[in-house]
């Protein structure tokens, strides 16, 4: 049986990581980018206006992220929001859409009691990295 390979990923380009995780795995062809901040990457400080603002941030590092992986938006398969208030669910759905034009991906969002750093918004994603045919069904 062949092995798989597991790949870390680090990129300078969103900020670095400052607990015992990583930015993203890479499992054979498919990414896990694990949740990303609306963090100013020099102060390590959550950025100023809510959760739009943030959620514009993190969306900004994620896409980062995706590029130096190998990946993009268009080859999300799955997002998940969490976020600190459902409230802001409609501003943070604005901005998403700024970054996922078409062939969205599946998506769960869920408000949670807190956040790191007491941020509004946190977004993960998983990702096919490679070649990606897109087709559309309906059942």
């Amino acid at each position: 049986m062949s092995s798989l390979i597991r790949k870390i990923i680090s990129t300078s380009r969103a900020p670095k990581v400052v607990a015992p995780y990583n930015q993203a795995v890479l499992l054979d062809r498919t990414l896990y980018v694990s949740g990303v901040l609306g963090l100013d990457k020099n102060t390590l400080k959550l950025v100023e206006g809510g959760a739009a603002a943030e959620a514009r941030q993190a969306l900004t590092w994620l896409g980062y992220i995706l590029e130096d992986s190998g990946s993009s938006y268009e080859k999300v398969i799955k997002s998940t929001l969490f976020l600190a208030n459902m409230n802001d669910f409609a501003d943070v759905n604005v901005v998403y859409k700024e970054f996922f034009k078409s062939n969205f991906p599946a998506r769960s969002a869920f408000q949670v009691a807190k956040l790191p750093l007491n941020a509004n918004v946190e977004i993960e994603v998983i990702a096919a990295v490679g070649d990606v045919t897109h087709m559309s069904s309906t059942v």
